[in-house]
């Protein structure tokens, strides 16, 4: 058995915590949280999945100094990258394997300015223990699915990996208003459409796909669009008043032989009839009605491949017609089942290049979809 502990139940890591709980792989000795709510709280309880005898506390020293093997470290880090490399070097020097979520970038660290990626580095070799950062996006959807595709081409000239979601129902106000800018005015600043931002979170992503692909990465291009709604419109998470912004485009292009051959697009609304001129998803699986029109929180990801044979591959995820679950049950799944292969792996940080093929287990879960919006745990 593998002994693991949880940092940070919230959207993305109640749902690894549910995981680690129900893997027959893996024993939970600890839990991480961030809310007086929720310390003193047993982790089942934290889950949906009813008591297992581990308690949650606000404190890190215990799981620090504690028994785990590997930690899943799911704590937000959007405001906070200094504070998550930090926490996550010091599990690292204390000899735990480190599996995470909470900064993008790292899904390619040598992609990553030394600010970040140095103090991990640093802490894996000091401690013999291995990091890895995974997702859905970052992660599994533009980073490990391309280069499985890839694996069927005679040749490839180009890859574009494009995600078209709904934010409608994204349980993370935080994300949504205030670092994405929904329902702002034009002219208010808003994080995501700073320049250089998106390039800082997705760009290793296109140095990892050069990688697994043998070429490398000259420079890349960043582009932002953004369109304000003409009426207002409700959403389950918010309020968007008319003239302020309802859609996002951001787009990052890899340059290879001075060809623009690598293309990492975001595509999200709040509602699903704005920038219809953008790409959208074919959705085979129909979202359930949440009462609020058009805002429903549909998406999927698409793969579009250029060489010989050409490709398309529509990656739609839905949890009981929960496209916006799905995705998070996903990137959270994939954070659990590359836990045995993280932990036997070399010590250093990693990238899925590294790893070998992950597979998840066909097995029976018990209890509800660990779902933070149902379960009020927050991110």
């Amino acid at each position: 058995m593998i002994r693991v502990g949880v940092w940070g139940p919230g959207s993305m890591g109640v749902i690894a915590l549910r995981g680690v709980i129900d893997h027959p792989q893996l024993e939970l000795v600890g839990v991480v949280v961030h809310s007086d709510g929720k310390a003193g709280c047993d982790a089942g309880e934290l889950c949906g999945a009813g008591p297992v005898g581990v308690t949650a506390t606000k404190d890190p020293g215990w799981l620090i100094g504690g028994g785990a093997d590997v930690v899943v470290y799911a704590a937000a880090a959007n405001l906070r990258p200094a504070e998550a490399v930090e926490d996550m070097a010091a599990l690292l020097r204390a000899g735990k394997d480190v599996v995470s979520c909470s900064l993008p970038p790292l899904v390619f660290p040598d992609a990553v300015d030394a600010v970040f990626s140095g103090p991990l580095r640093e802490a894996a070799l000091a401690g013999q223990a291995s990091f890895f950062t995974t997702g859905i996006d970052t992660g599994f959807a533009n980073t490990v699915l391309p280069l499985v595709l890839s694996g069927v081409s005679r040749s490839v000239t180009s890859v574009r990996v494009t995600e078209m979601f709904n934010y409608a129902t994204y349980p993370d106000p935080e994300a949504v208003y205030e670092i994405l800018g929904f329902g702002k005015p034009p002219d208010d600043f808003a994080l995501a459409s700073a320049p250089g931002v998106f390039s800082f979170g997705w760009g290793p992503v296109l140095h990892q796909l050069a990688a697994g692909l043998s070429v490398v990465v000259e420079h890349v291009e960043e582009n932002i669009e953004r369109v304000a709604t003409e009426t207002a419109f409700e959403t389950p998470t918010g309020h968007i008043a008319a003239g302020t912004i309802a859609a996002m485009r951001s787009t990052l292009t890899g340059f290879v032989g001075g060809e623009p051959a690598l293309v990492v697009d975001h595509v999200t609304r709040m509602r699903d009839d704005i920038a219809p001129h953008w790409p959208q998803p074919h959705i085979s699986i129909p979202p359930h009605d949440v009462g609020y029109e058009a805002a429903t929180g549909r998406g999927a990801y698409r793969v579009e491949i250029e060489g010989s044979p050409s490709m398309r591959c529509e990656f739609e995820m839905a949890e009981d017609h929960d496209h916006d679950l799905g995705a998070r049950m996903a990137g959270a799944s994939h954070m659990v089942n590359v836990i045995p292969a993280v932990h036997a792996a070399p010590p250093g940080l990693l990238t899925a290049l590294d790893l070998p093929f992950v597979t998840g287990m066909m097995r029976p879960v018990r209890g509800p979809t660990p779902d933070s919006r149902l379960l009020n745990v927050s991110s």
